[in-house]
């Protein structure tokens, strides 16, 4: 397990074995619970920085909204405490796991009066899916296990229970001999993969699946926003299974897969089997967005 000598938990910055969890805690027996996932990274100025943070938050804030799980602390205060973690752990290249969870008291599906805490870690995590992967493409195949379907789930919040169904997905995955899974909706249209969003290039183009239907990734948001401003057109549409061996470039792209190339699906090679120049353009630009090097995005980029 990655560690770091610090975590924050419920208001405190303690040692990081401090931070224990009753067996009996709703989270733990029914998955009521909300978390994100953010990066720092080391800028020229040889500090770590978090990237986004403000809409990490806010996602984090809106999907507590959905569970109905008080969150006791203000978006402030958890910027501080990020802050200050990533200073106490001597971390440039980081990654943070805020988390929100109900605690135990009542035991039962339905325990609205059991106490909610809030815990942050960060810690030194590298390439979630390989630096191989990042350099050279990453293989995937369309998982049996779907995402939840538009009436049975909210794609668009981070919450922990929904992920049962990932962890299915990327666990075939591996014990297929690939490096990650691929999801359909309900519908049976594309939607992302067990962690990431999912991105095809056809003619030059960038096309994703539509909002409605994945989660609402920040790093999502970042890419269609850098591929705009550097004149690319991003389309939003539903992506039959079928597309997906038609691609000329395809790509995942998420807080820890940042910007990851596939160069297969499904035993086919996705356009030349290597990552193609839309896709290295966009991780050269998040590459530089997240380091703080383009400056009509520096907002993005916090203080530690």
């Amino acid at each position: 397990m990655h560690k770091a000598e610090y975590i924050w938990f419920d208001g405190r910055q303690m040692p990081w074995d401090e931070a224990r969890v009753h067996s009996m805690s709703t989270a733990l027996h029914y998955g009521l619970a909300a978390f994100e996932g953010v990066r720092a990274y080391r800028h020229d100025d040889g500090r770590g920085h978090s990237f986004r943070l403000a809409d990490h938050l806010s996602r984090l804030e809106g999907s507590c909204k959905t569970l109905r799980l008080p969150l006791a602390y203000d978006r402030a205060t958890l910027t501080k405490a990020t802050d200050s973690l990533l200073t106490a752990n001597q971390l440039g290249d980081a990654y943070i796991r805020p988390i929100a969870f109900q605690g135990c008291g009542t035991l039962g599906v339905y325990s609205p009066r059991n106490p909610s805490h809030v815990a942050i870690a960060a810690f030194a995590w590298g390439a979630y899916l390989g630096e191989e992967g990042l350099r050279n493409g990453v293989r995937c195949m369309v998982s049996s296990f779907r995402r939840y379907s538009l009436d049975s789930g909210v794609a668009q919040a981070k919450l922990s229970g929904q992920y049962i169904v990932s962890y299915l997905a990327k666990r075939e995955a591996i014990e297929h001999g690939f490096d990650e899974a691929i999801q359909l909706a309900g519908d049976g249209s594309v939607a992302e993969g067990s962690g990431e969003n999912l991105f095809l290039v056809f003619d030059r183009k960038l096309h994703t699946p539509p909002s409605a239907l994945v989660l609402l990734g920040v790093t999502r948001d970042t890419i269609i926003t850098l591929a705009r401003d550097d004149g690319m057109e991003v389309v939003e549409r539903p992506i039959a299974r079928g597309e997906l061996y038609f691609a000329d470039e395809a790509f995942l792209c998420g807080t820890a897969a940042e910007v990851t190339p596939i160069r297969e699906i499904d035993h086919r090679p996705v356009g030349e089997g290597k990552p193609g120049p839309i896709t290295q353009r966009i991780q050269s630009l998040f590459a530089d967005a997240v380091r703080g090097r383009i400056e009509r995005y520096q907002s993005w980029c916090g203080k530690a």
